[in-house]
């Protein structure tokens, strides 16, 4: 089992940036690999990012990379999503997920937190 808490969601205007975290917890939470999804109102749920259990390994949602970048502090069990260039199609609600592998997190994932809102101005 892991426990997932988001924070760091809220407003920021485009081109700002903002960084959420995710605070895991529970037997797996060192083992297993943590990312991010994100969903838009009226918009599937979608990848964004992941991060291997070890923060070796790390990959992103193809349109993303370069602006986003994903961090793990196993220390302290967090999970970080940085954002810069923020666009106004970035805002969403973002969801913290884990999963015993990191390709399991495009697929959407074992576990998630219960997400935080994204807003990003024009």
């Amino acid at each position: 089992q892991v426990h997932l808490v988001e924070s760091g969601g809220g407003l920021a205007q485009a081109g700002g940036s903002l960084r959420l975290s995710c605070a895991a917890s529970g037997d797996s939470a060192r083992t297993h690999a943590l990312g991010w999804l994100r969903q838009a109102p009226g918009k599937e749920r979608e990848f964004v990012a992941a991060i291997s259990w070890s923060g070796e390994f790390a990959a992103y949602e193809g349109s993303l990379q370069g602006r986003f970048a994903i961090t793990r502090d196993n220390t302290k069990n967090t999970v970080y999503l940085h954002m810069d260039n923020l666009k106004p199609e970035d805002s969403a609600v973002y969801y913290c997920a884990a999963a015993p592998e990191s390709f399991e997190l495009r697929d959407g994932g074992k576990y998630w937190g219960q997400g935080t809102q994204v807003t990003v101005s024009s």
